[in-house]
């Protein structure tokens, strides 16, 4: 029988992301960020005018920090003995919302944090690229970890079989994203990794971990 699977997000799971955008755009690109709901495209406003930033700059913006400041990013208190704690136990994959041209960067740079895990990048719902990686590593059992409540959602559409925790390790995030626990695509919530590694090793330990 295969090994069992964990398939985690990066990005507020693994390593702080919005903390350092935050302080690269107000550094050197103009713009202040400050989160007061849970909508990201509302938080980011020019200095000069106070206008919102559209669309297109906020994506412009975003390849800007992930092209050239992915240095910055740390890691999430106990994301690395965590996830290398479940590795005792699973396979471990990442799965990222980049363009794949930054896979390498994203693997390199988990890597240097002590992560040494396949990378698969993905653009939109992720859902599809779970089955597409299900399909390929026919673990024995399967955990999903994601901080973004449409990701859980996507995942219990497509493949309902997997486990699925939402994790928000990012303290200017996690009391604005909705729920995925409570919305009832998510089989838990659970924001730090001191309390998510038991729970996951648990899960992965169980014969019927749902």
């Amino acid at each position: 029988m295969n090994r069992p699977l964990i398939i985690s997000d990066c990005d507020e799971v693994l390593l702080h992301m919005v903390a350092h955008f935050r302080d690269w755009l107000g550094e050197s690109q103009g713009v202040t960020f400050r989160m007061e709901g849970n909508d990201f495209a509302t938080a980011m406003r020019w200095n000069s005018t106070g206008e919102p930033v559209e669309e297109r700059d906020i994506w412009r913006l975003l390849g800007g920090f992930f092209d050239t400041e992915m240095d910055r990013q740390l890691p999430i208190e106990g994301a690395i003995s965590g996830i290398n704690a479940v590795a005792e136990h699973a396979d471990v994959v990442i799965l990222t919302n980049l363009n794949d041209e930054r896979q390498e960067r994203r693997a390199r740079q988990l890597a240097e944090h002590g992560i040494h895990a396949r990378v698969f990048t993905n653009q939109g719902p992720k859902g599809p690229a779970l089955a597409a990686i299900l399909e390929e590593y026919q673990p024995s059992r399967a955990i999903f970890i994601d901080d973004l409540p449409q990701h859980h959602q996507s995942a219990a559409d497509t493949v309902p079989d997997v486990l699925r925790l939402h994790l928000c390790g990012e303290p200017m995030l996690s009391p604005h994203i909705t729920c995925a626990h409570q919305a009832g695509h998510a089989h838990a919530r659970i924001d730090t990794w001191a309390e998510a590694t038991p729970w996951l090793i648990d899960r992965l330990q169980q014969e019927n971990a749902l």
